[in-house]
Order: structure tokens, then C-alpha cells, then sequence
């Protein structure tokens, strides 16, 4: 088995992390602005962005979701518990250590068991918990008449307002993992190029090859 750049991540899947990970930022300053917690931007804008940003990116992610599907990528945020807890102990204790990270990536599973088992909870529980949330929010004047007491929209806020709470969380410590190891630099580049460092065996290299030599690069 070698380390090979290869072309993992597709032009779709890359415009869908690029243009998600926009719409979350923007989200997160207009969703301030709405909790009152800055005045940088008129609260009626900020409402109206919110709204727009937040049903654009809902579209993108059925496109995306019917994407993983389609295209099987979905097996990649499988979890599996071996070499859990290798990962949990190296960013526990390891890393500050110089220890080097215990997963290799291959090309059929490039996330490590930690990654997929987070970013499973991210797309079954987070996202979900923030879609139905928001959407009751938004259409609330269909069902206030129900919500005579206004517990129902209290609960449906704070649904809400955790859900953001806590992917604002997984941003944050998804960009100081960036700064792990090899660098933010270089975990960047693969969702910019499309290239990631992967280990294949002779069948798979040879497979690409003759399929797309592009999809491989020569190292020099």
C-alpha cells in the first residue's frame, strides 16, 4: 500500500462545504442580531437574511443529502469503534505530546471514527433539531392559534437557539482541529484542490489509473 494524492472530493461537494459553511457564518451574525446580541446591522435585515439564508441552505442540503445517497458517499460518515479510542486518546493526550495521529485515511473511509461519529450526529440530530425548529418558528402564525399559552413557541425557540448553540461549538472546534498536525494550510487545500493524500493499494491505484489518470497525481 502507497500514499497517493488523490481527487476525493468532487466540484459539487466542495461548492456544497464552501457555500454551507458561508451560510452558517451568516447565519450565526444575523442570528445574533435578531437575540439583540449586536447592532451592527438593521434588526428588520437581519430578520429578512435570516430567513432567505436560512431556506436557501435547506434546499442545499436536500440537494446534498440526495447526493450522499445517490452516489454512496453517505457510507463515509458510518461510525465504527475500531481505532475509537486510539483518535479519543491522541486528541486527549497525544497531540500535545508530538504523537503522531493514529488514523491513516483510505480511500473508501477518509474520515477517522471520531469524524464520522461526529459528523453523523451533526446531519441526524443537530440539523434536523435546527430545520424543524426554524421552520416551526417561521410558520408559527400558522399554528399560534394552538398555542394559546405561547409555551409551544418558547419550546420551539429554545430548540432553536441550542441547536445553534451547539453547531456554533462544532464550527469552532472544527477549525481549531484544522490547526492540528499538518496544519491549517495543508487540511484546507483538499476541499480547495479537491486532492487528498490518501493510502491505496496496487488494485485501487491501478483502477484509477486506467480509469481517470487524473484522479491520481504522479509524485514528482
Amino acid at each position: 500500500m502507497a500514499e497517493r494524492e488523490v481527487k476525493v472530493y468532487t466540484r459539487f461537494n466542495r461548492l456544497w462545504h464552501w457555500s454551507q459553511a458561508g451560510s452558517i457564518l451568516l447565519l450565526f451574525f444575523t442570528g445574533a442580531r435578531v437575540m439583540g446580541l449586536h447592532t451592527l446591522m438593521p434588526f428588520q435585515l437581519a430578520v429578512v437574511l435570516h430567513s432567505a439564508v436560512a431556506l436557501a441552505l435547506l434546499l442545499l442540503w436536500a440537494f446534498a443529502t440526495f447526493w450522499l445517497f445517490t452516489t454512496g458517499a453517505w457510507k463515509q460518515f458510518l461510525p465504527s469503534q475500531m481505532g475509537l479510542w486510539k483518535v479519543l486518546r491522541f486528541y486527549a493526550y497525544g497531540v500535545f505530546h508530538g504523537e503522531q495521529h493514529p488514523y491513516r485515511k483510505i480511500l473508501r473511509r477518509r474520515h477517522n471514527p471520531l469524524q464520522a461519529l461526529a459528523y453523523l450526529a451533526l446531519k441526524t440530530v443537530l440539523f434536523p433539531a435546527i430545520w424543524i425548529s426554524g421552520l416551526a418558528y417561521l410558520g408559527y402564525a400558522l399554528w399560534d392559534d394552538a398555542d394559546t399559552s405561547g409555551w409551544g413557541l418558547w419550546v420551539v425557540a429554545n430548540i432553536h437557539l441550542l441547536a445553534a448553540f451547539a453547531i456554533a461549538s462544532f464550527v469552532v472546534v472544527h477549525v481549531y482541529l484544522l490547526t492540528i498536525g499538518h496544519g491549517f494550510r495543508e487540511h484546507v487545500r483538499p476541499m480547495i484542490t479537491g486532492f487528498e493524500r490518501v493510502t491505496l493499494t496496487p488494485e485501487q491505484e491501478a483502477y484509477l489509473r486506467q480509469e481517470d489518470p487524473s484522479l491520481v497525481k504522479t509524485d514528482s
